[in-house]
């Protein structure tokens, strides 16, 4: 399989200094990359901002902005057989980016905010064959929004996490995840390295796949 995955956070710039991001530090989508890799799958990642050292086998697109992201997934999307939408893409961006630095005098007491793209959304038409994955980092329930999001933008498998409970949010290496599919199967996974929940998510790929009769 070909395999397409988005990773890490998106920055949304204020000015050349200041910008809007989250914490994610891109280590499930890596870690995604590299298990796929190791599978002997072709792999492209679309990586936002992040420190992290590009896996074996592994070809790299460094993006910076949700825009920028969203236009790398569109151009690579033709070739990929499995979509990942791994990334936590902002959804807002400041309506206007100043090319110098704001002076403290400058700078508004109200920041105006225009909305992104959702990238799965927008991609939706694009998807015909194709597996498409997404992920829902929740606080406190994130079976409902799970679901919702499974169903909305019309996804094979949905990863959800609270990513308030111990080990399962950012910048950590665990992960304790929900998996839900389109055809009603739910897995509730215990707290893992992220690299085997890689593993697991990929298996659940790859089951969807065989049954489909397209490998």
């Amino acid at each position: 399989m070909h395999i397409l995955i988005t990773a890490g956070p998106t920055r949304e710039p204020l000015d050349p200094v200041r910008f809007i991001s989250n914490r994610s530090t891109g280590k499930m989508g890596f870690a995604l990359a590299k298990v796929a890799a190791e599978a002997g799958h072709v792999v492209t990642l679309i990586a936002g901002p992040v420190t992290l050292e590009t896996p074996a086998r592994v070809r790299r697109i460094d993006v910076e902005t949700a825009g920028q992201m969203l236009e790398a997934v569109q151009r690579e999307m033709q070739a990929c057989d499995v979509f990942i939408s791994c990334a936590a893409v902002a959804d807002w961006r400041p309506a206007v980016c100043s090319v110098t630095k704001l002076k403290k005098s400058e700078m508004p007491g109200v920041l105006q905010l225009v909305r992104n793209l959702d990238i799965l959304e927008t991609v939706r038409p694009l998807k015909g064959h194709r597996c498409f994955v997404g992920f829902a980092a929740e606080t406190g329930n994130p079976e409902q929004e799970g679901m919702r999001k499974l169903r909305d933008k019309g996804l094979d498998w949905l990863v959800a996490n609270d990513v308030t409970e111990p080990g399962a949010g950012f910048a950590v290496d665990t992960n304790r995840v929900i998996l839900f599919s389109s055809d009603g199967r739910e897995e509730r996974l215990p707290l893992l390295p992220k690299v085997e929940v890689a593993r697991r998510i990929l298996a659940c790929v790859q089951t969807s796949f065989t049954s489909a009769g397209m490998v």
